[in-house]
């Protein structure tokens, strides 16, 4: 199981993220939330951006592309895997600065991948 770091996590539950932190729950990935609202999602505390997780599979973005560059630095130095670019985030400067990295950059969606199996 992959361990994703879901960027931009709510406790609302009208959101794409919240339905992402579940589904990755439901389908036995353990999650990392990370955001600006207090709460939890899926049982796991919604934390801000400072600690850098260094087991991180995937990061998936659930933040707006104009609200990105602030948290290049986070992504990065967390250095998964990769990074999902979710419909709405895609950002060609942090797709380079990841894949200047080595970081695979996808843009997809995270609840489609999951639901066909190319998570």
């Amino acid at each position: 199981m992959k361990k994703t770091l879901v960027l931009g996590a709510t406790p609302d539950s009208s959101r794409y993220a919240f339905l992402a932190s579940n589904r990755l729950v439901n389908h036995g990935h353990e999650i990392v939330n990370v955001g600006i609202k207090k709460g939890e999602v899926a049982g796991v505390a919604i934390e801000e951006a400072g600690d850098i997780h260094s087991d991180i599979d995937t990061v998936t973005l659930y933040v707006g592309t104009r609200n990105q560059p602030p948290l290049y630095d986070y992504i990065l130095n967390t250095n998964p895997k990769r990074i999902i670019f979710n419909p709405g985030t895609e950002n060609e400067e942090l797709e380079a600065l990841a894949q200047a990295k080595g970081i695979k950059t996808v843009e997809a969606c995270t609840l489609v991948m999951l639901s066909t199996g190319q998570f």
